[in-house]
């Protein structure tokens, strides 16, 4: 063999070396490729459904429009408390049946659940306040009582959307029995917590003295 045939030859066994080096680089980039694509499409969806809790996280939730107390003709304390419940400005709808009332009051603090049926108030009350709507709470539950629901989904599922008013009866005499209710002057805080968004908050304190038995508190 003389030195031109061994140059060509090395020439050409130098050229498939490379060419298996390029297939292989090409190989591994496009593995790469691959996993580098389904990870982020994989980041970007879990990102986009993350978003979307969070967002609704934040802008679901509820509000307190106002809270009134009844103090009965038997006794000087609030024996029941009615707050007014609306869902926030773009919130989704929320299902009070899941939610749950904390209330706490001299030391003591109170969970409650909803009671299984919601009242149906809609069509016009003459007493939100009356025994009769106030019948069906007790020392775990509170009363739900549609006053505004358009679409009657609180009255068939206790759920609350846009646009619908509540109100919350809690009785305060079963719930506080030690002090068979809330006396004046007592501070009482508490909050309606749904199962995602924004609690509404409750908290006021009883004036110096009831001089009526229908007492706005907060």
């Amino acid at each position: 063999m003389n030195i031109k045939e061994f140059l060509s030859n090395k020439k050409g066994a130098s050229g498939i070396g490379t060419l298996i080096v390029f297939i292989a680089m090409v190989l591994v980039a496009a593995v790469a490729a691959s996993v580098l694509i389904n990870t982020s499409g994989f980041l970007q969806q879990k990102a986009s459904t993350t978003g979307k809790e969070s967002t609704e996280q934040v802008a679901s939730g509820l509000q307190v429009t106002g809270v009134t107390g009844v103090n009965s003709t038997d006794s000087e304390n609030i024996t029941h408390i009615v707050a007014y419940i609306t869902p926030n400005a773009g919130s989704s709808a929320i299902d009070l049946s899941q939610a749950k009332l904390f209330v706490t009051y001299n030391g003591v603090s109170a969970v409650l659940k909803a009671n299984e049926s919601a009242i149906d108030g809609t069509s016009g009350t003459p007493d939100v306040l009356s025994a009769t709507l106030l019948s069906n709470t007790s020392a775990t539950e509170y009363q739900v009582v549609s006053l505004q629901d358009f679409d009657g989904s609180v009255a068939k599922n206790q759920v609350i959307n846009k646009g619908d008013l509540v109100a919350i009866a809690i009785s305060t005499g079963q719930v506080f029995s030690s002090t068979k209710g809330i006396p004046t002057r007592a501070h009482v805080s508490g909050k309606l917590q749904p199962e995602f968004g924004a609690p509404g908050i409750i908290e006021f304190t009883t004036p110096a003295t009831f001089t009526t038995k229908v007492v706005e508190l907060q």
